[in-house]
C-alpha cells in the first residue's frame, strides 16, 4: 500500500468518526434536560451505527467480557482508602531539594484529592520529593480543606485554566529533576515511585515511564496504551487479571496515561510541556509520548509500580458531554498532527495486538525456550542464557521466554520481567502447542536450549511457525556422558550416551543452526554430521575484568562448581581423595574451600581437616572468595563445553590449575594455565603457585588478558547475533552456516590437533611467549 493511500485511509477514518460525533449531537442536547433519556438515546444511536458498520459483534463481545469480569471481581482492592480523610491530620514529606516533583492538578472532588494525598503519606518513598497540588480556581464549600494539609505546595489559579494548562504551570514551578504527573482521582500503592524512577535513570533512551493502573475493585485498567492507525486508543489489558504474565513485564509502549506518568523535568520543559492545542484535556499524554519518540526517547510501562485510578471521576465517561467531549475533537487534532507516523508505524484498529503492545511492527520477535527460568547464581547454563537474553534485548529485538516447566520462580521471574522479557507461567497458561498454534506466525526466531526441551517443542514449531530455529546445546551431551561412563566404569551410562548421540544428531538436522560453546565442539559435531549447520558461540561474557593484581597472601585453594552436575561431584571427591593430601604434604597450612550450589551429601561429607564446604553463596560472596584465594582448581575428569568456573578464574586473575577436560574449548589455555591429569603433577603445580609469588603474578596477568580477549560482551554479541538475528520477513535457507562461523570451525579443527600434540605447559616464560603469538593467530583466524 502506498504512503498516500495509507494517509488517505487515516483521514477517511477520522471523517467517519466526525459523522458519528455529529450524530450524537441530539443526545448531547438532551443531557441537561434528562440524563436518562440522553443516555438511552446515545446507546440507541451507537447500536444502529455499530450494526451498520458491522462492528456490533465486536462491541457485544467486549460488553459480555466486561460483565463477566465485573461479576467475578473482588469488592475492593486491599489498600484502597475509602473512609473520609481529615486534612488536618495529613502530613506529607516535603524536601527542599526534591528529586521528584509530584504534580496533582485538581478542580473540585476534594475528598478524592485528600485520599490521593493520604495514599502518598501511607506509602512513603526514600526518594526526596515535593507534592504540588494545583487547584484550578475551585470555589466550592470545601475549597479551603487543602490548605490544612501539611507538607504540600498548594497553588491556586486565579482563573480556571483547565487540566492541561494547570499541569504546564505546575511543571514550571517544580524544583525536582523529574515530574510525576498524578491525577487527583488516584491512590498510589506500595512501590509506586521507585521502580519508575529506576527505569528513567538507568536507561539513557527513555523519555517517560507509566505505572500499572488498577480499578478500585482490583481489575486491571491499563498496562500501557496502544494507539491504532485511526488515532483511537486501547488501554491494553482493560478489565483483565492484573497478575497475568502479559501485563507484568517492562516494555516499550505507544503511550502511558498521564494519570500516573513520570518524565524528566528538563525534557518536559524543552518540549514546551503538553501541547496546548489539546487544551483543556485529552490526547495530550499520547501526543507527549509521540513527541518524545520523535526525539529518540521511548515510553516504558513499569508494572511494578501500581496506582488505583477512579476512572471518570474528574470528567465523567460520556464523550458526548462536557470536557469529555474534547476527547473526540482532540483525536482529530492528534490524527492530523501524526498522520504520517500513524500510517507507517501503527496497525489498523484491533489488528496485530501481539506486536502492537510491544511496538514490534518493525522489530524481530525472538522466542527463547529453556527448561525453566534462568537461575544464574546456581548454574553455568543459566548464566549463559541470561547473557544471551541481555544481548538480544540490547540488539533491539522483542524477547519472549517460555520456561518448559511453566513454573513461576520467585525473584528470577521478576528479574526477566524487569529486563523487558515476557515470561509465560502459571496454571492458566495454555500448553506450548496451543500457544504456538495461535502465535507462531508472529515469531521470527526461536532459540531452543537443551536437548530434552528442544525435542518436545521442535515438531509443533515446524508445524505452526516459519520461524528460524536455533538450537543451543550447552555442551555435547553424549560426549560428556561417554567420558563419565569411562571414568566411572558405568555400562548403563555408556548405553545412555549412545542413545543421546542419536538424539543430538536428530536435533542438528531439525534445527536451522545448532550452536555450541566452543570451536572444538562445533568442529566435532561438523565432523560427525558434515551436512548439519553447526557453529560456535561465545558462552560467557563480562563487562568487568580484574585489573593487574599482586600475589595474594595465604594458602586458600578454591573449587567452584554447581553440584547438580555429576562431573563436579566426581571432581571434588577425586581432588580431596588423591590430590589434596599431596598438597598438604608440601604446604601443611594449605586449606580448601569447596563453593557451589546444591552440594550433594557426598560433597558435604568431604568437610573436615582443612576442608570447608560453602553452599549457595551469593555473587558478592563468590567474588570475595576469588579475591582472597591463592589458587583455583578445576579437577574435572569428565565433561564437555567451556567451563564457567575456568573462565571466572581467568577473568579474576586467580591462577588456575585444571585438567585437560577443564581446558576444553579454550585454545591455547595450556600455554598460560598448568593443565595436568595426574595427581602428583597436579599437586606439584598447585604447590608452585602457593609458594612462588613471581610465578603467580605472571600467570595472573596472562589469564586476565586471555579472558578479556575472548569473553567480552562485544565478542558474545557478534557471535550470537550472526546466528540468531534476522530481518523481518527474511528466513534464511536451512543448513546455511554464517561464513565467519565456518571459518571459526575450521580454525578450531586445526587448533584441536595442535593443542593435543603440544607438551604440557612449563613454568618458564619462553614457552608462553610463543603460545601467545599462536593464540593471536587463532584470534585472527576466528575473526575472518
Amino acid at each position: 500500500m502506498s504512503h498516500s493511500l495509507r494517509v488517505s485511509r487515516t483521514h477517511l477514518a477520522a471523517a467517519i468518526d466526525r459523522v458519528l460525533w455529529r450524530g450524537l449531537a441530539l443526545a448531547r442536547a438532551q443531557q441537561a434536560r434528562s440524563p436518562v433519556v440522553a443516555g438511552l438515546l446515545r446507546r440507541g444511536i451507537l447500536l444502529l451505527w455499530w450494526t451498520a458498520t458491522l462492528q456490533l459483534h465486536i462491541h457485544a463481545r467486549y460488553w459480555l467480557r466486561a460483565r463477566r469480569l465485573r461479576r467475578n471481581a473482588p469488592a475492593a482492592l486491599p489498600g484502597t482508602i475509602t473512609a473520609p480523610v481529615d486534612p488536618a491530620t495529613l502530613v506529607l514529606p516535603l524536601s527542599q531539594a526534591p528529586v521528584v516533583s509530584v504534580l496533582i492538578p485538581t478542580y473540585g472532588q476534594v475528598p478524592y484529592t485528600l485520599r490521593c494525598l493520604a495514599s502518598i503519606a501511607a506509602h512513603p518513598s526514600a526518594i526526596p520529593l515535593e507534592v504540588i497540588v494545583i487547584d484550578d480556581a475551585w470555589d466550592g464549600p470545601d475549597a479551603a480543606a487543602l490548605a490544612l494539609v501539611d507538607g504540600i505546595r498548594l497553588v491556586r489559579n486565579d482563573s480556571n485554566l483547565g487540566y492541561l494548562r494547570s499541569c504546564n504551570k505546575a511543571a514550571g514551578l517544580a524544583k525536582g529533576r523529574y515530574l510525576y504527573l498524578l491525577n487527583n482521582d488516584t491512590q498510589v500503592l506500595g512501590n509506586w515511585l521507585d521502580p519508575m524512577l529506576a527505569l528513567l535513570r538507568e536507561r539513557n533512551n527513555v523519555g517517560a515511564v507509566g505505572a500499572k493502573l488498577l480499578y478500585p475493585d482490583g481489575r486491571l485498567q491499563e498496562a500501557g496504551g496502544i494507539i491504532w492507525r485511526d488515532g483511537s486508543g486501547w488501554n491494553f489489558g482493560r478489565h483483565e487479571e492484573p497478575a497475568a504474565p502479559a501485563y507484568n513485564y517492562v516494555r516499550e509502549v505507544d503511550y502511558c496515561s498521564a494519570a500516573a506518568l513520570l518524565v524528566a523535568a528538563d525534557v518536559f520543559r524543552d518540549l514546551g510541556g503538553f501541547d496546548e492545542r489539546y487544551a483543556p484535556a485529552y490526547f495530550e499524554d499520547a501526543d507527549l509520548c509521540f513527541r518524545l519518540r520523535q526525539r529518540g526517547l521511548k515510553t516504558l510501562y513499569q508494572p511494578a509500580a501500581r496506582v488505583i485510578h477512579f476512572e471518570g471521576v474528574s470528567h465523567g465517561r460520556d464523550t458526548a458531554v462536557g470536557i469529555k467531549s474534547c476527547q473526540v475533537v482532540n483525536r482529530q487534532t492528534f490524527v492530523e498532527t501524526w498522520a504520517d507516523v500513524l500510517a507507517q508505524q501503527h496497525y489498523p484498529n484491533g489488528d496485530g495486538v501481539f506486536r502492537a503492545r510491544d511496538r514490534a511492527m518493525h522489530r524481530d520477535v525472538v522466542l527463547v525456550v529453556d527448561h525453566g527460568v534462568p537461575t544464574p547464581d546456581r548454574d553455568a547454563g543459566s548464566r549463559t542464557m541470561m547473557a544471551f537474553l541481555h544481548v538480544l534485548l540490547q540488539a533491539g529485538v522483542v524477547v519472549k521466554f517460555w520456561p518448559h516447566n511453566r513454573a513461576y520462580s520467585r525473584g528470577y521471574t521478576e528479574t526477566l520481567q524487569g529486563m523487558g522479557v515476557e515470561v509465560f507461567y502459571g496454571p492458566a497458561q495454555a500448553p506450548f502447542e496451543a500457544w504456538i498454534r495461535n502465535h507462531g506466525h508472529e515469531i521470527d526466531t526461536v532459540l531452543l536450549s537443551r536437548p530434552d526441551v528442544a525435542e518436545d517443542v521442535i515438531a509443533p514449531l515446524r508445524q505452526h511457525s516459519r520461524a528460524r530455529i536455533v538450537y543451543y546445546g550447552h555442551d555435547l551431551h553424549f560426549w560428556r556422558m561417554r567420558q563419565q561412563a569411562t571414568v566411572t566404569q558405568d555400562d548403563v551410562l555408556r548405553r545412555e550416551a549412545d542413545w543421546m548421540e542419536q538424539r543430538e544428531f536428530t536435533l542438528w538436522h531439525q534445527a536451522d543452526v545448532s550452536l555450541y560453546p566452543s570451536e572444538e565442539e562445533a568442529s566435532i559435531a561438523l565432523a560427525l554430521q558434515p551436512d548439519a549447520a553447526v557453529a560456535p558461540v561465545v558462552p560467557y561474557c563480562f563487562d568487568r575484568f580484574s585489573p593487574e593484581r599482586p600475589a595474594q597472601p595465604g594458602r586458600e585453594i578454591i573449587f567452584v562448581a554447581g553440584f547438580g552436575h555429576p562431573p563436579n561431584e566426581d571432581a571434588a571427591c577425586w581432588f580431596v581423595d588423591e590430590i589434596f593430601p599431596l598438597i598438604r604434604a608440601q604446604c601443611p597450612d594449605a586449606h580448601l574451600s569447596i563453593i557451589g550450589a546444591a552440594p550433594t551429601a557426598r560433597v558435604r561429607a568431604l568437610a573436615g581437616d582443612g576442608i570447608a564446604v560453602f553452599a549457595d553463596v551469593s555473587d558478592l560472596d563468590l567474588s570475595a572468595a576469588y579475591r582472597r584465594a591463592r589458587v583455583a582448581v578445576v579437577p574435572l575428569r569428565c565433561g564437555a563445553g567451556v567451563k564457567l568456573k575456568v573462565v571466572e578464574a581467568l577473568r579474576e586473575g586467580l591462577p588456575l590449575v585444571t585438567t585437560p577436560i577443564g581446558a576444553q574449548g579454550l585454545p591455547g589455555l595450556s600455554q598460560l594455565v598448568m593443565v595436568e591429569d595426574q595427581p602428583r603433577r597436579f599437586a606439584r603445580a598447585v604447590g608452585l603457585l602457593l609458594r612462588d609469588d613471581e610465578e603467580w603474578e605472571w600467570r595472573s596477568r596472562l589469564q586476565i588478558d586471555y579472558a578479556r580477549s575472548r569473553f567480552s560482551r562485544e565478542a558474545m554479541t557478534a557471535s550470537l547475533l550472526e546466528a540468531v538475528r534476522v530481518g523481518r520477513g527474511h528466513k534464511p535457507s536451512r543448513g546455511a552456516v554464517p561464513g565467519a562461523c565456518r571459518g571459526a570451525c575450521r580454525g578450531a579443527s586445526e587448533g584441536v590437533s595442535r593443542r593435543d600434540g603440544a607438551a604440557p605447559a612449563a613454568s618458564g616464560r619462553n614457552a608462553a611467549a610463543g603460545a601467545i603469538s599462536w593464540m593471536s593467530f587463532l584470534d585472527r583466524a576466528s575473526n575472518t
